[in-house]
């Protein structure tokens, strides 16, 4: 049984992010929706055999087993919500919505209707994510106490035509909406609940805010140090995790994306080659490499798939979205006192 797909929105993460994705854990893509007549050809190009919608009701209309919502941020919940009441799944990608309240609100309609809704927290389906999950239950490391973990890069000149650079917090713009929830997702998968002990969330470029800090603490005892900024001349390790016997150090950025960007994709589910982070543990002046997991965001629709023919649990469940949700209006909140 081959699944249909409509995705809504075909920028940066509908074309890139989610289509190649899903294609490579065999879905059907029947429609896409979007208005611009230059993504329109886009999607044509990719998909000879799609439809291409101008409303989400025609998209909706498609005989859908899943909706993806891969539109700007201010239209997550309408698009979302529309799904749900068409009794379609839904993959919302992150955030599924623009604060906490928003993202109850949808999850509430889906309990309600009991169709099933989710978020692409991808991120976890990194070769740094699994490799991580990895360390912590073999203990190499010993007592975890401190994770750092950074999306940072040097961009002098913001880009007033991005709605995610530009766009108010209302509109779903910066950095806090839009890498914080893949640092936030991730920490709290590997460390478990926690709170908000300090946040910066300002804008350096004049645009929305694109440089952040949210410092949290995890029932569990580790403290995570979290930073996402686009003004970083000389940016630190991507993750470094420390334990009572050492730190695992990953200083580069999964090459996933850069795949994807490039028009690649993971043929059957699989990276061919594998896309593997190398990783590190320092102790002292002893370095020695660590055998790093491959990353494949496919697990991500391979198991959205065998959720959606009930033969397995979705990737990211409600308590996770709204977790990650609360925590980013924690830190929005501490930051303005």
């Amino acid at each position: 049984m081959t699944l249909r797909v409509g995705i809504s929105g075909y920028g940066l993460a509908g074309r890139y992010f989610h289509a190649p994705l899903l294609k490579g854990s065999g879905f059907e893509i029947a429609g896409v929706l979007t208005t611009s007549e230059e993504r329109r050809a886009h999607a044509l190009t990719d998909f000879p055999e799609t439809t291409v919608a101008l409303t989400i009701s025609e998209l909706l209309d498609l005989g859908l087993d899943l909706l993806v919502v891969a539109s700007a941020n201010v239209a997550h919940a309408s698009d979302a919500i529309a799904g749900l009441r068409a009794g379609i799944p839904v993959v919302v990608d992150k955030p599924m919505g623009r604060s906490l309240q928003e993202t109850q609100e949808i999850i509430d309609i889906s309990k309600e209707i009991g169709v099933t809704v989710t978020t692409y927290f991808n991120r976890l389906f990194d070769s740094d994510a699994l490799t991580i999950k990895k360390i912590i239950a073999e203990g190499s490391l010993g007592d975890i106490f401190r994770l750092d973990s950074r999306f940072e890069k040097f961009r002098p000149g913001s880009n007033p035509k991005s709605w995610r650079e530009a766009n108010s917090v209302a509109d779903g713009g910066g950095n806090l909406l839009d890498l914080g929830p893949h640092l936030v997702s991730l920490a709290l998968n590997w460390f478990g609940p926690a709170e908000v002990t300090y946040a910066s969330v300002r804008s350096i470029r004049g645009l929305a805010d694109d440089d952040i800090v949210i410092n949290l603490k995890h029932v569990s005892g580790v403290d995570s140090y979290l930073s996402a900024s686009s003004i970083i001349g000389a940016g630190g390790p991507r993750i470094r995790v420390s334990g009572t016997n050492g730190s695992l150090i990953i200083k580069d950025l999964d090459g996933q994306e850069e795949r994807l960007r490039e028009g690649g994709y993971p043929a059957g589910g699989v990276w061919t080659p594998p896309v593997v982070t190398p990783a590190f543990i320092h102790r002292g002046d002893e370095i020695s490499e660590y055998p790093a997991e491959a990353g494949n965001y496919s697990l991500f629709y391979s198991q959205v798939a065998s959720a959606i023919v009930g033969k397995g649990a979705w990737p990211v469940t409600p308590d996770d979205a709204l977790a990650v949700a609360k925590i980013i209006d924690q830190a929005r909140v501490i930051s303005i006192r």
